[in-house]
């Protein structure tokens, strides 16, 4: 397929939602809620569940099932609080040496008035910055669309995989035409150009793994997947861990 069709499919419904993708990760899921600042966003869902046999903390975005959903999401758009709750549930995370899962679907982060009254840029900011030194494991997976640094604020891992049907750039097509173009027509052409799909992005070693697309059975092999890879980067010592993160994001 082309890369503006792998696009449209990274956009598409999937055959699951994000609540069944987090069932299917884990068990036991207890969601947290609010940044103890501002509000909650319910663009991002976040909490604590089991994998296998370990606790871990799940960070996703979702673009909602339901037309009053999408319409709270913003199409999956998080606000900052969504980041700040993000970074609220990373840090307790960190104090208690749980390990970190993400996994992100989205357009990009929101970028209505409000959104930027209230700090987004430094929201998105503040949580690049702490993933850089966060003493735990993150295992960061694109799931749909990773747009922007709306999806770059949750995908600073210690790996990051895609799904086939997902893409992964600094902007969407249409954006990047509308620039180097002057034409948002041609986001075809742009999408051509921005090494946007799974394969370009393995091939270049800005992901590590990409993962076959299941239809219902992703979640469960998605979870059979991640138990080796967290309890792996669980066992590294934090010094190595961090020196690991740190070198996989100079290389760029």
């Amino acid at each position: 397929m082309t890369a503006y069709e792998q696009v449209l499919q990274a956009r598409a419904p999937r055959p699951y939602s994000t609540r069944t993708l987090i069932a299917g990760i884990v068990s036991d899921f207890q969601e947290c809620r609010g940044d103890r600042v501002h509000q909650d966003d319910s663009a991002i869902i976040g909490g604590i569940g089991w994998l296998d046999q370990r606790p871990v903390t799940v960070i996703a975005t979702t673009k909602g099932e339901t037309l009053p959903e999408r319409l709270a999401t913003h199409g999956g758009c998080p606000e900052p609080w969504g980041y700040r709750k993000a970074l609220r549930l990373m840090r307790q995370a960190e104090k208690f040496h749980r390990p970190i899962i993400t996994l992100i679907d989205t357009p990009g982060a929101y970028p209505g008035k409000e959104a930027e009254a209230n700090g987004q840029a430094a929201a998105i900011a503040d949580l690049l910055l702490a993933v850089s030194t966060l003493q735990t494991p993150l295992v960061a997976v694109i799931v749909g669309e990773g747009g922007s640094g709306g999806a770059l604020a949750l995908a600073c891992g210690d790996e990051v995989w895609m799904a086939a049907q997902s893409m992964y750039a600094i902007l969407s097509p249409e954006g990047f035409a509308s620039i180097l173009f002057k034409d948002v027509t041609k986001a075809e052409a742009a999408a051509a150009l921005m090494g946007l799909t799974p394969k370009e992005l393995l091939a270049n070693q800005v992901v590590e793994r990409v993962l076959p697309e299941a239809g219902r059975q992703f979640p469960t092999m998605l979870k059979t997947a991640l138990i080796p890879t967290i309890a792996r980067l669980a066992a590294m010592p934090t010094a190595t861990l961090l020196a690991q993160r740190q070198a996989r994001f100079r290389r760029y």
